[in-house]
């Protein structure tokens, strides 16, 4: 299984052979190393860990550093696991980038939504409101009744007010539509979760 991780950058408009334009995702990808192979007999399931990006040493933890030893001070650590449950052809210490994708890939990237705080009910579930009229003073925004008969009690699910994003998102069947391996630079179609400088995990087949 291919695995990488990546910053997203900004989107622009890329052009097709034929002149069409389509919206694209520009993601700075890689390069990751192998911090870590586990296997079935010893972890009980097979899966390999790669770090990316780096940061200064007085910012790690001692069990981080004692994880990491010799490879580096690496900012961002994430697991792949083999859904197949074969046993991973990489070696801890093994350097991983761009180029074990190519253009016109399929792919799954997974990200953390922008977080938009404590939203009321219009903005986070779509509520239409109260009426403008009528003698409504207050009440444009409110989510009206959650239901009688409930003995008090909110049930679960109820739609309410909270916090809104900051969520883990995942993006399915996302197509490569570029690869610049010397910048460790990887172009994909459509939009992606978060903001700039949000870390993303890429998987392919």
């Amino acid at each position: 299984m291919k695995f990488i991780l990546g910053t997203k950058q900004n989107m622009v408009q890329f052009f097709t052979p034929e002149g069409k334009s389509i919206p694209a995702t520009l993601i700075s990808a890689g390069p990751v190393t192998v911090t870590q192979v586990k296997t079935k007999e010893t972890d009980g399931y097979t899966a390999f860990q790669v770090g990316y990006g780096t940061r200064k040493e007085k910012n790690l933890s001692k069990a981080v550093k004692g994880h990491l030893k010799d490879l580096g001070n690496l900012a961002h650590i994430r697991e792949c696991r083999q859904k197949d449950g074969k046993e991973s052809e990489v070696k801890r210490g093994d350097v991983i980038d761009v180029s074990i994708f190519k253009e016109g890939d399929t792919v799954a990237i997974a990200g953390t939504s922008k977080g938009k705080g404590f939203q009321g009910v219009v903005k986070r579930h779509g509520f239409h409101g109260g009426p403008r009229s009528h003698g409504q003073k207050h009440s444009e925004r409110e989510p009206g009744s959650i239901g009688g008969g409930l003995r008090n009690r909110v049930p679960k699910g109820m739609r309410m007010a909270g916090r809104m994003g900051s969520d883990r998102i995942l993006e399915r069947r996302v197509k490569i539509v570029a690869i610049d391996v010397e910048n460790n630079a990887m172009l994909v179609k459509g939009a992606l979760p978060g903001r700039r400088g949000t870390i993303l995990e890429i998987t392919g087949k």
